[in-house]
């Protein structure tokens, strides 16, 4: 189940055959204007050391590994741009199409998108959020990304409700126990921790997003058999998300930490991992 390709993603988007996809999904670089980076650290018990533990106790910290990434673009919209033509040209008729940035260039890709699939195309904008890392003391500390979801067909979409994971209700007192234990429906606002440094599913990427964002969105917007296409795979969660889900998988990437990384997650799938153009069907 399941193929990896090493490759230029436009490269790859262009040898893909009109409507093979039914559900789109990607995370592109957002344009940072820095180096996105991520250093894992252990630390050793060190009278000398750097740190201060619990009981005034000294540790040393060592450096495992450092992976970053520059995240910058003359012009953003013009690196996305024939990007997303292709993704509309192979997107399926009743296909949806996400797009996972953040407030510093949501704005823009939006119209580029209303342009691309139409304004009647687009159906929601996503808010995930989430209440992790450093707060900044001169403005509202930024804890959230955007996901804009469009529809190929806004007459004609896979939308599976009853697939949807019902979450808490912050006052269950007022709804009585049966309507609690059930839980609600999400709204378009999506509280999620991010993979935390220490979690069982962390693999190291630098921008590696939550298994359990990517199942919601790939089990509502798409049914089982589906091909799922991510081409800014970089970790590989929507591979995992999808495969876990009975979904098949076309992950693109054109870095080789990035297909390292995905190859092994995504091991336990067995899937087809190849570079282009020796990948071409």
């Amino acid at each position: 189940m399941g193929r990896i390709i090493q490759g230029d993603n436009l490269d790859v988007l262009r040898s893909l055959p009109a409507g093979c996809a039914d559900l789109i999904y990607i995370d592109p670089p957002f344009n940072t204007g820095r180096s996105q980076k991520l250093t894992s650290l252990r630390t050793v018990r060190d009278e000398g050391g750097d740190r201060t533990g619990f009981g005034g106790k000294r540790y040393r910290s060592e450096v495992l590994s450092a992976r970053s990434f520059e995240d910058s673009f003359d012009d953003y919209l013009a690196f996305l741009a024939p990007r997303l033509e292709e993704a509309l040209r192979i997107l399926a008729d009743d296909g949806s199409f996400f797009l996972h940035v953040d407030y510093r260039e949501v704005h823009y890709c939006k119209v580029l998108l209303d342009q691309l699939f139409g304004r009647a195309s687009f159906q929601n904008e996503i808010i995930w959020a989430y209440d992790y890392g450093g707060r900044s003391k001169s403005r509202w500390p930024a804890k959230h990304d955007n996901i804009l979801w469009y529809a190929k067909d806004p007459r004609d979409f896979c939308f599976q409700y009853e697939e949807m994971d019902r979450i808490p209700y912050m006052a269950p007192g007022l709804v009585g126990k049966e309507k609690a234990a059930r839980g609600k429906t999400p709204t378009d606002v999506w509280w999620h921790t991010i993979v935390a440094p220490a979690s069982h599913e962390r693999t190291g990427y630098p921008t590696q997003k939550p298994l359990g964002v990517l199942e919601r969105v790939i089990k509502v917007h798409s049914m089982p058999g589906d091909l799922v296409l991510d081409f800014f795979a970089g970790s590989g969660t929507t591979g995992e998300a999808a495969a876990q889900n009975g979904r098949d998988f076309l992950l693109v990437d054109a870095s080789e930490e990035a297909i390292g990384v995905m190859t092994r997650r995504l091991a336990r799938f067995e899937p087809e991992v190849s570079s282009f153009p020796l990948a071409a069907r």
